[in-house]
């Protein structure tokens, strides 16, 4: 252990002069703990969110996305389907067929999204693993049934139960004067899926053929959807669909069709760290008094210290890594409170979530890069709070004056 060092541990565990000293230095020690696990569990609980949205995202988004460039639609052929089925890495690939729709349920109406989807569709996303009430049907004989999310189903009031049918108006491209400007066709309510709130508030999914009839759009596709084998080279996978259907179609993975999601929620997650930081620094002038007391308290030994040799810079040095002392202290304990809170709210859950979520209690993932985050910052702020005093002791006299 270095000379300052030894010196600011002494400093730090020895009694002072001044009782209020101690207390000051000990609540210093104590904001910066609970600053510490603030910020710990800030950044948990959004990696915890993030990876709840990812999974659940991950039930309607593919691994990779193929969409019109230009326009809503195109219409891949069967030469271009199989090329793609036989690019590595490639497991499954289904059609889909979107469309925005007018719905009427027993005189509820609302606007969304219609989605047809062929049979391959569960090959790609797991839907079925997030269908609350009800089954994943789509078709029985003669009869169209809807997957319809779960902010549709309550505006139609739809119950999965119920065998009444579900109107479905889409608007004619081209209609002449005194003629009907919708095509209707009907579908039957069989589940409810849950994914997140977007989906949920638009999206009813039916089978392809129900969706082509209804727009009119025999071998056309919104999307070509696609299942990688894991560990699957995407850019690679990417690069050759691509190259397969030509500047007619954009090909995205599963992070850029939810980029702008993503980012919103990472930005807010700084966003929040930033604003705990900051009370962070309002901890960090407690540090400034508790230091500029130990100072004046301890002038008459900085003075000894530099009667026997001690340089402005060493005794820079020693108060700069008291500072840090504390910090490190506070942020030792602000460790282990986190991850105590952390494992109570895993078995116990001391914060749940009102009931209608889809979980139960706050989701939270530690990650070790958190950690390694708000030590930087807490150490960064213990450091420039130590400056101060660290700057006035360097220019303590070393005369030691008899009193």
């Amino acid at each position: 252990m270095n000379f300052p060092l030894r010196v600011a541990r002494r400093y730090l565990f020895a009694k002072k002069s001044t009782n209020a000293i101690n207390v000051i230095t000990g609540i210093s020690v104590l904001g910066i703990a609970i600053g510490t696990t603030t910020l710990v569990l800030v950044l948990s609980v959004f990696n915890g969110f993030e990876d709840l949205l990812t999974g659940m995202f991950n039930s309607f988004n593919p691994d990779i996305k193929v969409t019109a460039s230009v326009g809503k639609t195109f219409s891949p052929d069967s030469a271009q389907m199989a090329k793609i089925k036989g690019v590595p890495g490639v497991l499954a690939i289904s059609k889909s067929l979107e469309e925005v729709a007018f719905f009427e349920f027993e005189g509820n109406q609302d606007v969304g999204i219609l989605k047809g989807v062929d049979d391959d569709f569960l090959d790609v996303v797991p839907l079925d693993s997030v269908i609350r009430e009800g089954e994943y049907r789509l078709r029985s004989g003669n009869q169209d049934f809807g997957i319809l999310g779960l902010g549709m189903r309550n505006k139609l009031s739809v119950s999965a139960n119920e065998f009444s049918m579900i109107n479905v108006y889409m608007a004619k491209q081209k209609s002449t004067l005194g003629g009907q400007a919708f095509r209707r066709k009907f579908l039957y309510p069989a589940g409810t899926f849950v994914i997140q709130q977007d989906y949920d508030n638009q999206y009813i999914l039916s089978s392809l053929s129900f969706a082509e009839d209804l727009m009119k759009k025999k071998g056309e596709v919104s999307a070509l959807e696609i299942k990688t084998s894991e560990g699957a080279d995407l850019g690679a996978v990417k690069s050759q669909v691509l190259a397969i259907l030509g500047d007619q179609v954009r090909v995205q993975d599963r992070y850029e069709q939810d980029a702008s999601f993503l980012k919103l929620m990472n930005l807010e997650k700084w966003l929040f760290y930033a604003l705990f930081s900051l009370a962070l620094i309002l901890v960090a002038f407690n540090i400034v008094g508790a230091l500029l007391m130990i100072v004046i308290d301890k002038k008459k030994d900085i003075g000894v210290l530099k009667s026997l040799g001690a340089t402005d810079q060493m005794v820079r040095k020693i108060f700069l890594n008291e500072g840090l002392l504390i910090c490190g202290l506070g942020l030792l304990i602000g460790f282990g409170s986190a991850m105590v809170l952390y494992v109570l709210q895993k078995t116990v859950v001391l914060v749940p979530i009102p009931a209608g979520f889809v979980v139960d209690a706050y989701p939270i993932e530690m990650r070790i890069v958190d950690f390694f985050i708000v030590a930087l910052t807490v150490m960064l702020i213990g450091w420039v709070a130590s400056l101060p005093a660290a700057n006035r002791a360097a220019v303590t006299s070393p005369i030691i004056r008899e009193e």
